[in-house]
Parts: C-alpha cells; structure tokens; sequence
C-alpha cells in the first residue's frame, strides 16, 4: 500500500496543509504518496467573517480545487487517534464507524468557543464560533421582528470584550436596525472583565475601538462578569441584572478536544507543543498547525495566535514538512516575526496595526478598505487550477 498522508480538517491550515503537501509531491514528480484531508463538508468555512450578516455565504468550496492537485477528500468526523496504531476512527457520512490508517498525521481540527459552566449559558446564549451556531444567531435576530418592542427584545448583550466580540458588538447595531427598523431604540452592550474598553487588544488600538463604539452607541461594562443567563437576561457578578432576548459568548477560545488524544504538553487552551517543523514533540509521525498548534513565531518568546493570519502560512509549512519527512527531504522552519492586526469596528470602519504592540497604522475609512481586502480575497482559497494553487503553497513564501 502506498504511503498516506492525512489531515484532519479543511480549515485554512487543513486546506493549506493539503495544498502544500501536493505541491512538495509533485516537485519531487513522485505519484506513490497519498494525500487526504477528513473534513466533515469539502468547503472552507470563512470563519474570521461569521460576525457578519448572511453568514451561510461565507464559505468557499473545495471540491474542484482538491482535485485538480490530486488531494482526496473524505467526508466524516474524526472520533479518535491511536497514536500508536497510526490509525484514526471516523464517522462517515453514512453514519457508519470507519478506520484510516496513514504514515503521517496533520492534525488541523482547530478550535472552538469556550463556555465555561456560567449556569444557562448553553441554554441561552448565542456564538458566531461555528457556521451552524453563526446561522442560528442570524435567524434568532431575523425573528425578532415577530416579538413586541421591548428592552429585552431590543437589546443584545456581547460576552467578552476581545477581538470577536469587539467585531460581533461594533456590526451589530446595523443588523439590529435592519430586522427593527431604522427608529428601534436598540441597545447594545459588551461585558468585559478587562479594566477599560478594549483591554485585551491594548493601548494602541484602544482610541479605535472606543471611538468606533461611541460612534456605533456600543456601550462597555468594564471589570464585570456574567455570573448566570436566563431566558430573560443576564445576571453581572455585582448583581445588577440586564434584560435581554440575545446574549452572544465570544469570551475565550480552546483547541479541538482531538488534542487530548495525542500526548504532548500543551498551553492553557490546549494547544500542542511543536517544534519548529511543526511536528508534535514527542511524536515522529503527528504535525499539529492551526489553531491545535503551540508553536513559536519568532525566538523572543511569541507564539502564533488563534487566527487565520497563523493559520495558512504554519499550514504551508506543515503539509510540506510532513510530505518532507516521507521523501527523505530537509523540512522547512516556521518563523513569522511580523505581525499585524486588521479589526473591523462597523460603519466607523476598521483599525490596522502592526507589531505585537499593535502600533496602530490605519483607521476608519483607510483600514475599512483594507479589512475588506482581506476578508473578500486574501483568506479565501486559490482557484482549482493546479499550477496556480500549487504556486500558492509554497511555505517560502513572504508572510506577515
């Protein structure tokens, strides 16, 4: 049987992993590696958008581009990882429990929302984490409509003041106005624990944010926390109670439980430990990249985030160096030094900066059109034709 490579994922690092691993393949003008990407649907789903209306676009398919490379898509859900088997168990479209065996493992299962055990949160509240959950929020708001004007219905509380939730909250005064009418009197309200607004993005983007959200009537609660959520509202850890239909979680982030099942040491989201090949340490035949991945981006101690900005070019060098190891070739190192932020802030516009300091460099109109840029065009995937996206994968290519 020929050697297998397979990926678990088609997210920007699944999707970067597998295009990267083809191209290595067919530089080598070998044929007898295999390459699969397990995903449960053949499409990248734009996550980084989902705070946007008409979310069920956002989402670029993968069918044609899988095959013009020579990549295999498998249809399923990955329930387990034997390591030691180098086997992996799957649900299959069918609902049928399978087995795929391989050579080389990339995991790129990502992440997810993380909800702590607030009582009612997962009976009550709403995230724009997934599609499926992204979906449901936009519906919810669409019914709002049929409901009596009342500060419950017209108010929407954000939970976490992070980047998410910054771009949920600032968007959400013209979505609000597009189901209610131009004249509701809508009320939306971010709850953060940071001690002002913005806190977690830092002093240089903090006049951006502040400005946007007085500009889009976003109100900050800073220095509190959601201590319960009913169907009515949330309860705040001072006790003050706030009466609303749609509460939103956009606080925290953890890696795929699949991480669990592969022993490594991990970060406080879950993430494994890789080296700078990206290969898990601790395991010959398992790289981790994405959002499953702890790994250094430069040698002052930063490690990449969870964001798509990490995501493709760590899925370049993945898919490379596991196509690497089976070919007998020299793998590539993962550095990206530079790094830069693009935060969308709702009709003000949007705030580029650049560094891990956040220097801020673009503002308001200016940092809008960019943010657009790369929200319509830089994160999507390339075109099914095979010397483009081959080209495309290329792990040396200059990154931010």
């Amino acid at each position: 049987m020929n050697p297998h490579i397979l990926i678990i994922g088609a997210g920007f690092a699944g999707v970067w992993s597998a295009l990267s691993a083809a191209r290595l393949l067919d530089l080598a003008k070998r044929g007898d590696i295999h390459i699969s990407v397990l995903a449960p649907q053949a499409e990248l789903r734009i996550r980084p958008r989902f705070y946007e209306a008409d979310v069920h676009t956002m989402k670029a398919p993968l069918g044609e581009l899988f095959e013009a490379v020579g990549v295999n898509f498998i249809q399923g859900h990955a329930q387990s990882i034997d390591a030691d088997a180098r086997s992996v168990t799957y649900i299959d479209a069918n609902g049928q429990t399978r087995q795929l065996g391989y050579e080389r493992l990339v995991l790129a299962a990502g992440s997810q929302v993380a909800r702590p055990a607030v009582p009612g949160l997962d009976q009550h509240s709403f995230d724009v984490d997934q599609m499926e959950s992204a979906v449901k929020l936009e519906q919810h708001l669409t019914d709002l409509a049929s409901l009596p004007a009342s500060p419950a219905r017209n108010t929407v509380v954000v939970c976490g003041g992070g980047f998410t939730g910054i771009e949920t909250a600032t968007e959400m005064p013209a979505r609000l106005r597009a189901v209610l009418g131009e004249q509701a009197n809508i009320r939306v309200i971010v709850i953060d624990r940071g001690a002002q607004v913005g806190a977690a993005l830092g002093a240089g983007i903090t006049p951006a944010i502040v400005a946007a959200s007085q500009h889009a009537g976003v109100q900050w609660l800073t220095n509190a926390s959601v201590i319960a959520v009913d169907a009515g509202g949330v309860t705040l850890d001072n006790g003050e109670y706030i009466a609303s239909k749609t509460v939103i979680w956009t606080a925290g982030v953890k890696a795929s439980p699949l991480t669990a099942q592969i022993a490594g040491e991990r970060d406080a989201q879950g993430r494994l430990r890789v080296d700078e090949h990206l290969k898990v340490i601790g395991q010959q035949h398992i790289y981790a990249t994405g959002d499953v991945a702890w790994a250094a981006v430069d040698d002052l101690g930063n490690h990449a985030l969870m964001t798509c900005q990490h995501a493709i070019p760590m899925g370049r060098h993945s898919g490379n160096n596991a196509m690497a190891d089976l070919l007998g070739e020299a793998p590539v190192v993962y550095r990206q030094p530079k790094y830069v932020t693009c935060l969308d802030l709702g009709d003000w516009g949007a705030a580029f900066s650049e560094g891990w300091e956040r220097e801020l460099k673009l503002q308001g109109d200016e940092g809008k059109q960019l943010k657009r840029q790369i929200n319509s065009v830089w994160i999507y995937p390339p075109e099914a034709d095979r010397s483009k996206a081959l080209a495309a994968a290329d792990p040396m290519i200059a990154i931010v």
